[in-house]
């Protein structure tokens, strides 16, 4: 029987134009870029505003009626994000993956939007092809949102359902992945639901066990095992020198643990998402992994052999080594001296006035949690 993947799946070339046209009526979306890109003209003449936006998308727009070319243009935007934000990108492994096959690629994740645009970007520019992009519908909260997303290559993820709903979500869902995947398509999901918010990076074994649902009552049966080999995954590891959401991820930390829980209002995720294009992010480093041949049919095993590789392939910077330096320093027992690690001191050094402002600017209660983010990829690679 076939499977109708419509309320998840990207939108095609079919689709564009329609979509296009639907997000230059919507007054929500123009407004949201008008904040953004004409703040003070905004809040004095809202109308006009819009009105400049509206005119100056429908140049940009003009031509592009098919996904690859908004994928074009979406490139050279992130390109643009990443002259104006970044000190550098390094990319590695990339020449080491097969062109002959698609791939399920699993990062760690922590920003929203860079993550999978990242990887989409590298992927597209060495000739590997585009990346279909898993995203929770929990950020697709506008519909515009969601039309954007859509055109972007991403699929949704139904996070919002319970019960025997989140069951037939998540049978969909692994049905999906294996249908871009069978169709040639690159496919980009995080390692566990949300972004690691204090640098921890691990698999969720639940997310193994996902992929392995529309393979379950296969004839003949297939294997957990077997269900993993067929999706070809490629461990991915990101590395920010910053993390522009770093503050609101200590705060998030600092409520759950003073109150119990931490309530997102409903500009939380839009606030993440600027924020992480447009916050300084230092020298970014991106590692391609090897291809992962399960070593069984547990998927807690097969998650500890995604760990390994993005634990060992994420690179450490100054501002982690320096976060680790006043943890350890208040708590020895958490590994050596920096002093005693096979690391470059000089280099930390000087960057240290640098990550010292952006401390200081933290209020107190947050700072242990804001070192964590920065500390914890030390004390992985540690252990």
């Amino acid at each position: 029987m076939e499977v109708n993947f419509d309320d998840i799946r990207p939108y095609n070339d079919s689709e564009v134009s329609e979509v296009l046209g639907r997000l230059l009526k919507n007054d929500e979306f123009l407004t949201s870029i008008a904040k953004f890109r004409r703040p003070g003209l905004n809040k004095a003449l809202p109308n006009i505003s819009r009105k400049l936006v509206k005119q100056r998308l429908k140049k940009k727009l003009t031509g592009i009626n098919t996904i690859d070319s908004l994928q074009s243009a979406i490139g050279e935007y992130v390109r643009k994000i990443l002259s104006a934000t970044t000190s550098g990108l390094e990319v590695a492994g990339l020449s080491d993956i097969s062109k002959d096959a698609p791939h399920l690629f699993i990062s760690n994740h922590r920003d929203i939007v860079m993550d999978p645009a990242l990887i989409g970007y590298m992927l597209r520019n060495s000739v590997h092809g585009t990346v279909q992009i898993a995203i929770g519908d929990n950020l697709l909260k506008r519909d515009y949102i969601s039309d954007l997303m859509r055109l972007n290559k991403s699929f949704i993820v139904k996070r919002s359902v319970q019960g025997r709903e989140k069951l037939l979500a998540s049978k969909q869902l692994s049905q999906y992945i294996y249908h871009a995947i069978d169709s040639g398509s690159n496919v980009w999901i995080a390692q566990r639901e949300g972004r690691a918010k204090n640098g921890i990076d691990k698999t969720d074994p639940a997310l193994l066990k996902m992929f392995h649902l529309s393979n379950r009552d296969a004839k003949p049966k297939m294997s957990i095992k077997d269900s993993i080999d067929k999706l070809r995954i490629i461990p991915v590891s990101i590395s920010y020198e910053y993390d522009p959401c770093a503050e609101m991820k200590a705060r998030e930390l600092f409520e759950i643990d003073k109150h119990g829980s931490f309530e997102k209002d409903e500009n939380s995720d839009t606030l993440s998402i600027s924020e992480g294009l447009n916050g300084d992010k230092g020298n970014i480093h991106l590692k391609f992994g090897k291809e992962i041949v399960a070593a069984d049919d547990d998927p807690v095993n097969i998650a500890l052999q995604i760990d390994e590789q993005i634990i060992s392939n994420y690179k450490l910077h100054p501002s982690n080594y320096l976060a680790y330096e006043k943890l350890q320093i208040a708590d020895p027992s958490i590994g050596p001296e920096l002093k005693d690690l096979d690391i470059n001191l000089s280099q930390i050094e000087s960057k240290r006035m640098h990550f010292e402002v952006k401390l200081e600017l933290i209020d107190d209660e947050l700072k242990p949690y804001f070192l964590q983010n920065y500390a914890n990829p030390v004390i992985s690679k540690l252990k």
